[in-house]
């Protein structure tokens, strides 16, 4: 048996039999596999499970176009989400490129192919994959909840997200928020807004869906005095009370088409002029920005403008939503429970068994907006010292659907493990002993499941 350590892997999707033998014997400190179509592609991804892959877009049965390679990438991403896929082709390269980036890609680069430079981004990709590794690796052994202003998890999925957010608040660009109603998206871009040099400046928020077109570009861009009838005197909009701050713009899909292009004007010259002036105002102020939409599918039915999407989404942040975060529902709702007995009902202790067993088998299609509002009236009605399974009025647990199928049988297994672990530590709040009875083992075997898997308690 061999001591020296396994090369990592590198996987080269490439359907020219000639460069995929260079490329292969080009990279030494990597254990190379290739591909030649996409079905081969994820055969490969599930069998060796590659760090970093090198992506020809030209592809058969489409090897004069993108499309087979988009759906690759696509694929590969969907099964592994924290692969470093490096995208090649000669096909409309800055256009495959911002498509390439926008769908997940690690990088870009334009064919011809030099070796030497496709190694330098190879190596660096490798680099931060193990960088990011190593993060992940230290966020699951510190365990226990993490809190990001008022918004509280324990989940590895939403530990992430508030690390990225952490990372991109000290940089001055805008941050676009994706997720489900009621997943928390105010409260991060809030974060955003205390965590970066602007925290000083005023947070201005405003949701785009919830004014009438006729009034938005005036609650945006303000008015002058007898711009139109009711404009008795001058009022500055969202965006100029936000200078020097953060202007968040909620639902912003929402913006109709021709404000969108007014909108981008101002990100563009960071100036503005009220409804019914003439004088440019000159605003510096960041915009934090968030929609529960598929704004790619609205670009592509002209609905919203593909420029203004790019000036939006320098950073995007996918939130994932609360059935997404194992053991959080249980972590919150005890929260919310603890919060609303002082304030409502204080005879109130805490969740009863059935309470948190009701909670973690929902999915919680409201997310966590759903789950306090449930938990409010549940502290509000509840009869004894605990809040009962009854108390909570819940229509059904989940039924699961159609789940992705994991990359492979060992990463299944793993997943199942951890959530389980997860789950039974939630429960009992971190007591091994409780956690171990729960799962049906001894307290030395949830001790080498944890040390496997890198939990912390």
């Amino acid at each position: 048996m061999s001591d020296q350590p396994e090369l990592p892997v590198l996987l080269i999707v490439e359907d020219d039999e000639g460069l995929q033998r260079q490329l292969k014997w080009a990279y030494e400190g990597y254990r190379v596999v290739s591909a030649g179509d996409r079905a081969t592609a994820i055969e490969m991804v599930r069998l060796h499970e590659p760090a970093v892959v090198t992506l020809d877009l030209g592809l058969p049965p489409d090897p004069d176009g993108t499309t087979e390679g988009f759906a690759t990438l696509t694929e590969i991403l969907n099964l592994k989400p924290n692969t470093k896929i490096i995208v090649a082709s000669g096909h409309g390269a800055r256009e495959s490129a911002l498509k390439a980036i926008a769908l997940g890609a690690y990088d870009f680069y334009h064919k011809p192919v030099d070796i030497d430079e496709l190694g330098l981004i190879v190596g660096r990709a490798f680099h931060v994959y193990e960088i990011e590794v190593e993060n992940r690796r230290l966020e699951a052994a510190g365990g226990g909840a993490a809190a990001l202003g008022s918004l509280l998890t324990g989940s590895p999925e939403m530990v992430k997200v508030i690390r990225t957010i952490e990372r991109v608040a000290g940089a001055d660009v805008s941050v676009m928020l994706l997720g489900a109603s009621g997943t928390g998206k105010e409260l991060l871009a809030r974060a955003v807004h205390e965590k970066s040099a602007r925290a000083k400046g005023e947070f201005v928020a405003i949701n785009c869906a919830a004014i009438p077109e006729n009034l938005l570009e005036a609650e945006l861009f303000g008015y002058e005095r007898g711009a139109f009838t009711g404009a008795v005197k001058t009022t500055p909009g969202k965006i100029e009370l936000a200078q020097g701050g953060t202007l968040f713009l909620d639902e912003v899909g929402d913006i109709p088409l021709p404000l969108q292009v007014k909108l981008l004007r101002f990100l563009q010259e960071r100036v503005i002029e009220r409804i019914g002036g003439r004088a440019p105002i000159a605003v510096d102020t960041r915009i934090v920005c968030a929609t529960h939409q598929n704004l790619e599918a609205m670009i592509g039915d002209g609905r919203f403008r593909e420029d203004l999407y790019y000036r939006l989404a320098e950073i995007v942040v996918k939130i994932p939503s609360l059935a997404e975060r194992a053991g959080d529902a249980v972590l919150l709702a005890r929260h919310f429970a603890s919060r609303f007995a002082r304030e409502m009902n204080p005879k109130v202790q805490g969740l009863a068994p059935d309470a948190t067993d009701a909670i973690d088998a929902y999915q919680w299609p409201g997310n966590v907006r759903e789950l306090e509002n449930r938990i409010k009236r549940a502290v509000i009605m509840a009869d004894g010292k605990s809040v009962g399974a009854a108390d909570l009025d819940l229509p059904g647990a989940r039924s699961g659907g159609d789940e992705p199928l994991p990359v492979n049988l060992r990463a299944a297994r793993e997943v199942a493990d951890r959530r389980a672990i997860r789950q039974a530590l939630t429960r009992t709040e971190n007591n091994i002993s409780g956690a171990a009875k729960l799962l049906g083992i001894s307290r030395p075997t949830l001790y080498d499941l944890m040390k496997q898997y890198q939990l912390g308690a």
